[in-house]
């Protein structure tokens, strides 16, 4: 798990800078269609769904917004067909990236990663290079002010929590994919809230790199998330301490 804390507090920072571009409601939007797409309009009974609505909400999203992406998602609405495509690569200093998008032209987008990856210093690799690297984890994150570490820990290894991390300002709860909609129910009925809950991507190990060559990752990964049609952005590296 190490890098793991590290990544998802580069994934919080970064979402509240999208936010303030907008972008981000873009991006909530096409989560939402393809959910809505893959199991139906009901959050009630397609999680998926569920989860981008309440991702889309703590970005304060316009209900009109949404209900939108959604109709998009059953067909009410004109609108692209969205496919979803992991693409893999290497950034500078041989650290791993894993982009999960959903695109709806795939050529342009890999022409776009392309580029992007080799003015910073990378390259875009083959299906397959780096995902052998990554594990597929579920992620709840609890902000640590207030609150007992030792009862969170607790309750989420009772719920059936794989893992509880402590790192800076937050706990991290680590779940089985197919235990993350279980154990999210249980501890909100406990009375947690969450700063974060998703299915992410987590290194098996890591590449450590100084403060000075993390710029050069930081600038490739932040070229990424201008991009409208990138989701999510996963890396393994990690600053030495």
């Amino acid at each position: 798990m190490a890098g793991h804390s590290k990544w998802s507090n580069i994934k919080r920072k970064k979402a509240k800078e999208d936010a303030k571009r907008g972008q981000i409601f873009t991006k909530m939007g096409r989560q939402i269609t393809v959910a809505t797409k893959e199991g139906g309009p009901d959050p009630e009974t397609n999680f998926r769904l569920r989860l981008a609505i309440d991702a889309a909400r703590a970005v304060n999203m316009p209900n009109d917004n949404i209900e939108r992406a959604i109709a998009r998602g059953v067909g009410g609405l004109d609108g692209a067909s969205f496919s979803e495509i992991f693409y893999e690569g290497y950034g500078p200093n041989g650290v791993a990236i894993l982009l999960y998008t959903l695109t709806d032209n795939r050529n342009r987008t890999a022409g776009e990663l392309r580029h992007r990856f080799a003015k910073y210093g990378g390259n875009l690799g083959e299906s397959g290079c780096v995902a052998w690297m990554f594990e597929r984890k579920g992620l709840l994150v609890v902000e640590r002010s207030g609150i007992d570490e030792d009862e969170v820990m607790l309750l989420a290894l009772e719920a059936g929590a794989e893992d509880v991390l402590t790192e800076g300002d937050v706990i991290e709860i680590i779940t089985a994919p197919s235990e993350f909609g279980e154990v999210k129910e249980n501890l909100e009925e406990q009375g947690l809230q969450f700063l974060g809950a998703e299915i992410s991507f987590v290194p098996h190990n890591v590449v450590e790199i100084t403060s000075a060559q993390e710029e050069s990752v930081e600038k490739l990964i932040e070229s990424f998330e201008e991009l409208d049609e990138v989701q999510e952005v996963y890396s393994n590296h990690e600053i030495k301490q």
